[in-house]
């Protein structure tokens, strides 16, 4: 009876002892600008432009091989056509829409990760021209074999709208016709990050 009582006792302690263990942090990986691609795709109702967007810096926060959050800094500046139109991307900088003199970086901070692997669903906020709103999307996350971990997201869908940007836009101008353009706007995401 002596060693069950001291063998409980012990279980116990071992017990309380654990709860009191410090928790793991998550570690920072470091976003791979020059490896990691954003494109964009706006669209009007006679067509559609697209183009790439520069990733500035970024980190990943990475628990074991799940994703827990995360910082991203944009580079406005380096917004480009891919038909290399310097008039779309001059008008793109102007104040009409991302107004980059007087904002020259987007951020994009996660807030939220559900799910795990190829299902997951990303929430955070995307700050445009000063503005903060939350985004939601599904992406993937892979930790690889060289130690690096790789983030996909296909299609972020941001309404350019919510961050004052409504040149063209029918939602405003009723009168517009055929030269509306939509308000929301694709980013696709491809990011490699490294410890």
């Amino acid at each position: 009876m002596k060693l069950k009582i001291s063998s409980i006792f012990l279980l116990v302690a071992v017990v309380s002892l654990s709860a009191f263990k410090s928790p793991v942090k998550p570690v920072a990986y470091t976003v791979d600008a020059a490896k990691s691609t954003i494109t964009w795709i706006g669209k009007k109702v006679t067509g559609s432009h697209n183009g790439t967007i520069g990733l500035q810096s970024g980190t990943l926060n990475v628990d074991g091989k799940k994703v827990t959050g995360g910082t991203f800094t944009i580079d406005m500046n380096s917004i480009k056509d891919a038909d290399g139109s310097a008039k779309l991307e001059g008008h793109l900088k102007a104040d009409d829409f991302f107004g980059t003199a007087k904002f020259p970086t987007s951020t994009f901070v996660i807030t939220k990760v559900a799910g795990s692997g190829a299902a997951l669903t990303v929430t955070g906020n995307l700050t445009i021209k000063g503005i903060t709103k939350p985004v939601t999307f599904p992406a993937t996350v892979a930790v690889n074999a060289d130690g690096t971990v790789s983030a996909l997201a296909g299609k972020i869908t941001v309404d350019r709208t919510k961050y004052d940007i409504r040149y063209g836009s029918k939602s405003f101008f009723d009168s517009i016709g055929d030269k509306a353009i939509d308000d929301n706007f694709e980013i696709g995401v491809k990011l490699v990050a490294k410890k």
